[in-house]
């Protein structure tokens, strides 16, 4: 049996706004089994947006776990991702796992991996997944170069990936955090 694989991340923070979204595609081999996952969720109670791309099962058992770290540690995004790498990188079970997350809250994104890496962009822009070098790359040019809303910038970008990657649709789901006030 072949791995599942696909997947298309982007998050992007502009102005304040900080938007995520992700396609719906999953593929095995050669053959598209569905159209409409949801790849993306909002943690926390609203205030985290997270991504994956790679094993559904491992990406929900990842989301389960950042979660929890968000909890113990007071939702400190940067505090938990570092627990969460050590943690993956460490332990005989997680360590297995194969994923990538994509977190951000209001202040930051970062990409956490299972080797141990948590890396924020220089850029307020980060994308994973197999169509994410399409994404990411639209993504910079419509953030430098347009005076699109994060949201639109986001939806465009996606659509452009979707267009390129035969791994990645155009059926995405886009989470917002609320605008912080004060």
């Amino acid at each position: 049996m072949q791995p599942i694989k696909g997947t298309t991340i982007l998050a992007v923070r502009k102005d304040g706004q900080t938007v995520m979204a992700g396609d719906g595609q999953v593929s095995m081999d050669k053959v598209v089994l569905k159209h409409k996952a949801r790849k993306v969720r909002t943690l926390l109670e609203g205030k985290v947006l997270a991504g994956f791309a790679g094993s559904t099962a491992d990406a929900l058992t990842l989301f389960e776990k950042f979660e929890g770290k968000l909890k113990e540690y007071s939702g400190s995004l940067t505090r938990s991702a570092v627990e969460l790498a050590k943690d993956w990188r460490t332990d005989r079970f997680l360590r297995r796992l194969e994923a990538l997350l994509l977190v951000a809250d209001q202040e930051q994104i970062l990409l956490i991996s299972g080797t141990g890496d948590v890396i924020e962009p220089d850029s307020g822009v980060m994308a994973i997944g197999s169509g994410g070098p399409f994404a990411l790359a639209a993504a910079r040019a419509l953030v430098d170069h347009s005076k699109l809303p994060v949201a639109e910038i986001v939806a465009e970008a996606m659509k452009i990936a979707g267009e390129i990657c035969v791994f990645t649709n155009n059926e995405i789901v886009l989470e917002q955090l609320p605008v912080q006030s004060g």
